[in-house]
């Protein structure tokens, strides 16, 4: 089979739900991955930061295969002798009393959800079901219908009506908007991204985060961090919060937490606010077991032995210089912070991030749109100077002849 015998029958088979590159891979291994006719690609989306780690890490896929010749899965309904073991250790790396473990960012996500809402009945005294969360504008946090209920983006929201109340949507990297609903006395949480990644990488202004925790403290509002795909060393530290000194209420997290070698997610809080669930109020039947334990401790443990946060902050530096300094009619705007970013392009005679993408992929490089205008580019962390510098010169190539 070749390329289009596969995507076709992807086409015939499957859901229309994704409009994927037309490339079709079958290998990766490190910052690169290879299609299924042996062509060599970087690897510049890595699964949307699920790979920080880079493709295949020998150190997770043999925490992988290890506890899957042993035990794969029990069910909350029993103990396992990993699950534990997980949990002591990301709380304590951490720094919070409970983890609750899940599969999906989306998952984690809603966690989050009824844990706002369960403190904010049970703790804050919020009459029933009048309880208010707070999100920004542009956000993206998964695909649920509660979750599409706070979206701003029609293509997340259209047709999937009735939503979920209890939203209050402001704009992001707003103080004063936040502040004026902070004050409702039935808010309970505010949910934001530290850097709103699949609106196109916006990040905040200096201090917006910090700002924003401090007045949740004083209306006494959770403040809470969904870095699904902020954390995890991708902007240069372990959490994007961190570059403000920031400590969330409740840090939601998926993605990289497993390296990429299945699904996993966690929400992290202290006992005030975890301890409001009580047995048989939530729970997932994957959730903890004792693979993803096993590889989310080693997905960690590379993140901090290999000194990714370091590399990315690097790393990510030499990429928006050079991209900032190449002169090309193409370019409106590069952001982003270490190695989570984004070119804003300029429309040309009608073309636009997705063309200049297909452009990229025949010239060696894998990254996607996000919105029609905007290409985030967002590697495997372990990325050296050398590859990113060739990667550069490549992106660069496709650009020029784009015009």
């Amino acid at each position: 089979m070749k390329t289009k015998d596969y995507i076709e029958k992807e086409n015939r088979y499957g859901a229309h739900n994704y409009h994927p590159l037309p490339v079709v891979l079958e290998r990766g291994e490190g910052v690169f991955v290879w299609d299924v006719e042996g062509k060599r690609y970087f690897d510049f989306l890595a699964a949307y930061s699920a790979v920080n780690q880079g493709h295949c890490h020998p150190k997770i896929v043999k925490a992988l295969t290890d506890q899957a010749a042993k035990l794969a899965l029990t069910s909350r309904a029993f103990y396992n002798n990993v699950l534990g073991e997980w949990e002591e250790f990301i709380t304590k790396q951490f720094g919070y009393d409970k983890v609750l473990p899940m599969n999906s960012g989306a998952e984690a996500d809603e966690t989050a959800l009824k844990l706002i809402r369960k403190w904010g009945y049970k703790v804050k005294r919020i009459p029933k079901n009048e309880a208010r969360i707070v999100v920004c504008d542009g956000n993206f946090h998964g695909r649920t219908i509660t979750i599409v209920s706070m979206s701003s983006d029609p293509e997340s929201y259209s047709d999937y009506g009735p939503f979920t109340p209890g939203f209050v949507n402001i704009p992001y990297n707003d103080i004063e908007a936040l502040e004026a609903e902070l004050k409702h006395p039935n808010t309970a949480g505010f949910l934001v991204e530290p850097i709103q990644a699949e609106a196109g990488v916006y990040v905040p202004g200096d201090g917006y985060l910090r700002k924003a925790a401090e007045l949740c403290k004083k209306y006494n509002v959770l403040f809470v961090a969904d870095e699904v795909q902020t954390g995890l060393c991708r902007t240069g530290k372990m959490f994007a919060c961190d570059h403000e000194d920031v400590r969330p209420d409740i840090l939601v997290l998926g993605k990289a937490i497993s390296g990429g070698m299945l699904p996993v997610s966690c929400v992290l809080a202290d006992d005030e606010i975890m301890l409001t669930i009580k047995p048989g109020e939530h729970g997932s039947t994957y959730g903890g077991n004792p693979i993803a334990a096993k590889v989310s401790i080693a997905a960690i443990e590379v993140l901090i032995d290999e000194k990714l946060a370091e590399n990315a902050s690097r790393i990510g530096k030499i990429f928006r210089d050079e991209m900032r300094a190449f002169e090309s009619p193409l370019i409106e705007e590069v952001r982003g912070k270490g190695l989570l970013n984004a070119i804003q392009i300029k429309t040309l005679e009608g073309k636009k991030a997705w063309d200049l993408c297909l452009l990229m992929k025949d010239n060696g490089i894998l990254a996607k749109p996000t919105h029609e205008h905007t290409i985030r580019f967002t590697p495997p962390l372990i990325i050296t100077e050398a590859q990113m510098r060739e990667a550069i010169g490549l992106i660069q190539k496709s650009m020029t002849a784009f015009i």
